[in-house]
């Protein structure tokens, strides 16, 4: 078998009855058993379960009932998204034991697509990461070079896709947590714009920014997973109720006339001279293909990083508020003379790990009493100016093309001791997030030392769209986009 075919080519091997979906799973769970103990991209693989769906879609297909879009497809869930008699840990000492008792929204519907669910992938620790470094139990590695970061949160979901265990994944999206590892993996990575996919069973980090996206192999996979999950959901306070139409029947469709707008500031100090390289030649790929480049203005997106870092962390230290060892989450033990207050301190100290804790304060601090207007308030207005200056430049252009991530795929332990430096692997993916506009991340190449090179399309909020046909448009001129580890 070929571990690196598409969902789509699967499922038509699964419709002609070239394969079942039992010999299709059994096939990437081999792999993952072959390959994995090198990558650790899962926590658990739930191969019994998986068995038992996948022999329920050969039932269902061999008495020719109706089955859904993606009957017997492997597909694998990063921890902090609730599966019913799942674990969902978040990567955290503090959740290692909680097992969820429901569905998310958007398990519910992929069960309803009869995707076959194989296991839980790593993630940083509640998301909080680049690198999957921040992770309680394993740390992930890079299918493409095993001393690298998979990028983060959701490494190990990125990580799954890249070395062929899984067609497709499930991530979330906070500050590009989906795009960023998608480009160190050299897959395609999407965030949906906010409401579009219902965060309900989605373990909270930073509520207003969070999103459920896909991880595929190519646009169109992409494409398939994210109509599989969106739509309304009144479960979900923040779901929006607007109209999906069919995105993989447009995707062929190339965009014309196509106006991409670049931001000069995107190419300026800090870039890597080969990321760089890269994203000028998907620009004049574009270009070959009767797109018209221009520049447009964000002034206020120099002032998003730090916007973020005090949104984020205050949203996180509310919701992480109810882990206390009483309420929920890990209990210290005590000998019965253990003040409540204590056991609260002692519970959070040892469930949570340095990079959450790190945020957990920062963001207390911004929301204390005297520092509220100076520090969350006016993050909150800059936010306002940041998402009106897309607005105002998505009244020239149909998308914003730029590099995914400053660099390649970094070394291991390269950051761990430089908040600063990992938080700024950030810089071109939080401005979606703090806008609310869908994003996705393509492949576009390799470095000279063979490290996958990512470049991100920004589109209005609600135009997934068109946003998937612009990058379907480069997928199809360019085959480097398809290229896949030595493994």
């Amino acid at each position: 078998m070929n571990h690196y075919k598409s969902a789509s080519e699967q499922l038509a091997q699964l419709q002609s009855g070239e394969t079942t979906s039992v010999e299709l799973v059994q096939q990437h769970l081999g792999r993952i058993e072959a390959v994995d103990g090198n990558v650790n991209a899962f926590l658990e693989v739930c191969s019994d379960s998986a068995l038992q769906q996948a022999e329920e879609i050969d039932r269902q297909r061999a008495a020719g009932e109706k089955v859904g879009r993606l009957a017997g497809i492997p597909i694998a869930i990063k921890d902090n998204i609730c599966v019913e008699g799942w674990k969902a840990s978040c990567a955290s000492k503090m959740l290692e034991n909680f097992t969820s008792v429901y569905d998310s929204h958007v398990i519910e519907k992929l069960k309803a697509a009869g995707a076959v669910l194989v296991g839980r992938t790593n993630l940083d620790e509640f998301a909080m990461g680049s690198s999957c470094e921040n992770s309680a139990f394993q740390q992930t590695n890079n299918p493409w070079d095993l001393e690298r970061a998979p990028g983060g949160s959701s490494g190990g979901s990125a990580a799954a896709v890249a070395a062929g265990m899984v067609p497709l994944a499930l991530g979330s999206d906070t500050g590009g947590s989906i795009r960023q590892p998608a480009s160190f993996c050299g897959v395609v990575g999407m965030k949906p714009t906010y409401g579009r996919v219902s965060r309900y069973g989605l373990v909270a980090f930073a509520s207003s920014l969070d999103q459920i996206g896909p991880f595929a192999r190519n646009v169109a996979d992409a494409a398939l997973l994210l109509e599989s999950v969106w739509g309304h959901d009144r479960r979900d306070s923040t779901s929006v109720d607007v109209p999906t139409s069919s995105l993989s029947d447009q995707l062929e469709e190339p965009l014309k006339g196509l106006k991409i707008g670049i931001v000069p500031e995107h190419f300026s100090n800090g870039l890597d001279d080969e990321v760089r390289d890269k994203t000028e030649q998907a620009i004049e790929s574009y270009r070959s293909q009767g797109a018209t480049i221009q520049e447009v203005e964000l002034p206020y997106a120099k002032y998003g990083v730090a916007a973020y870092y005090i949104i984020a962390p205050s949203e996180a230290s509310s919701n992480l508020s109810r882990y206390d060892g009483i309420h929920y989450g890990h209990r210290a033990s005590s000998d019965g003379n253990m003040s409540l207050a204590d056991l609260y301190e002692a519970s959070r100290g040892e469930g949570f790990g340095p990079e959450v804790k790190r945020r957990i304060m920062l963001g207390a601090y911004a929301l204390s009493s005297g520092y509220y207007d100076a520090y969350y308030l006016k993050a909150l207005k800059v936010r306002r100016l940041i998402a009106e200056d897309y607005q105002k430049a998505f009244q020239d252009v149909d998308v914003i093309l730029s590099p995914t991530s400053p660099t390649p795929a970094f070394k291991l332990g390269e950051l761990v001791d430089d908040p600063l430096k990992m938080y700024l692997n950030d810089i071109y993916t939080i401005g979606a997030n703090l806008a609310g506009i869908p994003g996705i991340s393509i492949s576009a190449g390799q470095t000279a030392s063979g490290l996958p090179v990512g470049v991100q399309l920004l589109a209005p909020a609600f135009e997934e769209a068109k946003l998937f046909r612009a990058a379907r448009m480069y997928e199809s001129a360019n085959s480097e986009s398809r290229l896949t580890p030595a493994m």
